[in-house]
């Protein structure tokens, strides 16, 4: 517990930096679980002896990373551990990603359709004028909460069949990898930063001005002919994103989504 813990402050390390690596260490190390409430800003400046600003901009802190969380006049709390996504890196299937981190996955279908394209949609899969796409709007969830909100475009003329499936209960790549000209060989993402708007505030039960991780990804099949094109908006204080780099590496994975 914080109790037992010490600040060293005969070093240049800010002590609301190491105040706040010592709660993350707590929080980690299971001695404050999620759900409890952590002392008080007052009673963690008298354990410290510091003051209340110091304590204060390190809760802050952690409350925008998401390992903590305010509940007005009651105190604040450990939140529920993030869910560890490694997709960017080694992709496999949204329900593999959630079960491994000990959850449980669930796809809600709120939209999909036959439509004209956006612009920027038509540019990114090269499609011709009057071409059509698959719009497929989706709420992904673990244990109940949801986490992430996709709109993905598939081009009509290649990916109609993908209308006669059930994406609720089946996953969208192994459906397009039952056809080799739309099976999926390559993904290019863009990742970004944003605040929370009225659209995650509304689907995401997220408060506006939360971090959302927002995720932009091209999918290609073997003859490098953009197949699908997604954007993803991910709740910040829910989720962390895993990337190894090591020289000289290579992988082969197989995609699933």
């Amino acid at each position: 517990m914080l109790q037992d813990q010490r600040l060293n402050k005969n070093v240049p390390i800010p002590l609301y930096f190491q105040l706040k690596e010592l709660i993350m260490n707590e929080i980690r190390n299971g001695n404050y679980k999620s759900g409890e409430v952590i002392p008080t800003e007052n009673e963690i400046g008298e354990i410290f002896e510091i003051s209340r600003t110091t304590v204060r901009q390190a809760i802050r802190e952690l409350e925008n990373e998401g390992w903590l969380y305010r509940k007005k006049s009651k105190g604040t709390f450990v939140s529920k551990p993030k869910i560890n996504q490694s997709f960017i890196q080694a992709l496999g299937s949204f329900n593999e990603q959630i079960l491994k981190s000990g959850r449980t996955p669930r796809t809600e279908l709120l939209d999909f359709k036959r439509m004209a394209p956006p612009e920027q949609v038509a540019a990114t899969l090269e499609l011709a004028p009057g071409d059509k796409v698959i719009f497929i709007h989706r709420r992904r969830y673990a244990d109940d909460e949801p986490i992430v909100m996709v709109k993905t475009y598939l081009p009509y003329k290649e990916c109609s069949f993908v209308m006669k499936h059930d994406l609720e209960n089946e996953s969208l790549y192994p459906i397009l990898g039952t056809n080799e000209e739309t099976k999926i060989y390559k993904i290019r993402r863009f990742i970004e930063a944003t605040d929370a708007k009225a659209y995650d505030m509304k689907n995401l039960n997220i408060g506006r001005g939360k971090a959302i991780q927002r995720f932009m990804s091209v999918g290609y099949n073997v003859f490098d002919k953009p197949i699908e094109y997604s954007i993803a908006r991910y709740r910040g204080d829910r989720n962390t994103f895993e990337v190894v780099i090591g020289a000289n590496s290579s992988y082969s994975q197989s995609i699933k989504k």
